[in-house]
């Protein structure tokens, strides 16, 4: 009788201590879980209804729907970072002016709101000043028609040049015209829910969008884009 009270002397404190572990593993789920929430964007008005021309042949483009994606999970304390951020191109005639206004929060399709490159393969450049973790990443190119843009692709690394810890988010160049390598994401038709990307949490200082040209024009266009992220606690921010 002695014997089998101790062995539960034993047991009882190693049941409860796995329960309690169990528990505390179950309330930081349920805390975690908590802490991301759906991201809600700020849509522009709908200019166009309705359903769009064919597609191209050769194009691999999602179908369009008129119900939204689901949305993209964000933690709770992520904002738009893209505001206030050093931009830069490849196309080396657009002004400091003409890229701020792809982050001025106005998203209508109107012509002054919409940055022209010239055609080719494009990007814009955001340089965060530090490193800092992305979940998601809204862009509109110009969704006055239902066009598709080629080459939409979505680089993160951690130098302006690219050559340091470079990591596609999206790449829709499924035939590697680019140069790029070859994506894996389907085309899309440009709408005025325009097209978010799961950033995953990627830890980055720059971000990079190309395209190039669409089947309404051989020309680049953007409108706006919105980097939902939060800057890495650790990191330095960068000197002026």
């Amino acid at each position: 009788m002695k014997t089998k009270i101790g062995s539960l002397a034993v047991i009882l404190p190693l049941v409860f201590s796995v329960f309690t572990g169990l528990q505390v593993a179950a309330d930081d789920a349920l805390t975690a879980t908590a802490d991301w929430v759906p991201l809600k964007l700020k849509l522009p008005s709908p200019v166009f209804a309705g359903t769009p021309k064919a597609a191209p042949p050769g194009t691999t483009v999602e179908p369009l729907s008129s119900k939204p994606a689901p949305p993209v999970m964000i933690p709770r304390n992520a904002r738009n970072i893209a505001p206030g951020k050093k931009i830069t191109s490849s196309d080396r005639n657009a002004t400091r002016a003409d890229l701020a206004k792809i982050t001025d929060g106005d998203k209508e399709a109107e012509g002054s709101s919409i940055v022209l490159l010239r055609k080719g393969l494009q990007w814009v450049q955001f340089d965060l000043g530090r490193p800092s973790e992305l979940f998601a990443i809204a862009v509109w190119h110009a969704h006055d028609t239902p066009k598709i843009y080629h080459s939409v692709i979505v680089q993160v690394a951690d130098d302006e040049d690219f050559t340091d810890n470079v990591r596609t988010l999206f790449n829709n160049d499924m035939d590697n015209s680019s140069g790029l390598g070859a994506g894996t994401n389907r085309q899309y038709f440009e709408t005025f829910q325009g097209k978010t990307i799961a950033a995953n949490g990627a830890r980055a200082r720059y971000v990079r969008l190309y395209s190039r040209g669409s089947t309404d024009s051989p020309l680049n266009e953007y409108t706006e884009v919105e980097l939902y992220g939060r800057p890495v606690a650790d990191a330095a921010p960068a000197h002026p």
